[in-house]
């Protein structure tokens, strides 16, 4: 696992509290990476992901899903309204939660999804409260990784599935100036760590839950960056970054990311592990 000691909770609160307005102008209703397939626009490549992580989940009508870093709402409301699930999204930004349930009365689904403004490694639910814990680019941020996954394992229903896409190091075994360009994608895009897939698999084992699927979605979610560059470029986003603590060096991250992604340094990957019946 490649840490990223400079990165604090208050650190990843602010971010996502002053950089909402600006996904939301640049890239959309989602906060993660597209799925792309040939020419597909950025919105169809996110919308194509979701559909993809619902399918490989199993996501059935009617169960109750938990979003762990829900962001302003997009995948919950998606879940929501083409999957007819009954959705609690989490995030740590009050910013986040505000935004997500406004669009959500806008949505009109408000009556099948709410939002709480919360740590994911301190909130507590009822055991078996959900059919499936969800988290799209989430876990990142997270500084316990083994006792989420414990904790969210119990809140799963026997049977339940947690599917989780999260941005990973390559191997286990960078080499140092490798593992360092790992660290300072992961500190400009404040994400406490970055484990490998066998990590996150060693930790959901360890938590009791057994392997479904894991899908590498690498080459096809790297175009994202190359999407963000191009619209942080033509923008001038950069002149109000200036004015945010770390949003300069966020932006200045994203040509290092692809990179990353490109040499295999990095790679993009969904699991999805089953609570025993």
């Amino acid at each position: 696992m490649i840490d990223c000691p400079t990165v604090s909770k208050a650190d990843i609160q602010h971010h996502y509290d002053w950089a909402t307005p600006f996904y939301r102008l640049l890239w959309g209703v989602h906060i993660h990476h597209g799925l792309w397939d040939r020419e597909a626009s950025p919105k169809a490549a996110q919308s194509r992901l979701v559909e993809a992580m619902i399918e490989r989940a199993g996501i059935e009508r009617g169960q109750r899903v938990l979003d762990v870093g829900c962001g302003m709402g997009g995948s919950s409301i998606h879940l929501a309204r083409a999957a007819g699930c009954d959705v609690t999204g989490i995030t740590l930004s009050p910013v986040q939660r505000v935004w997500a349930a406004t669009t959500a009365r806008w949505q009109r689904v408000s009556g099948q999804v709410r939002f709480l403004r919360a740590d994911a490694e301190k909130i507590e639910f009822p055991a078996a409260s959900f059919d499936v814990v969800w988290s799209i680019e989430c876990t990142e941020h997270l500084f316990d990784k083994p006792r989420f996954f414990r904790r969210a394992a119990e809140w799963l229903k026997p049977g339940g599935r947690m599917a989780i896409c999260a941005w990973l190091a390559g191997s286990d075994d960078l080499s140092a100036e490798a593992a360092e360009q790992v660290r300072l994608v992961g500190e400009g895009f404040l994400c406490a760590s970055l484990g490998s897939r066998r990590e996150y698999g060693t930790w959901m084992s360890d938590a009791g839950l057994m392997s479904v699927s894991y899908d590498d979605w690498t080459d096809q979610i790297a175009r994202t960056w190359e999407v963000c560059h191009e619209r942080v470029e033509r923008s001038g986003v950069r002149v109000i970054a200036r004015r945010i603590r770390n949003m300069e060096r966020f932006l200045d991250r994203f040509q290092m990311i692809l990179d990353a992604y490109r040499r295999g340094l990095m790679r993009y990957g969904c699991f999805v592990y089953r609570k025993p019946s």
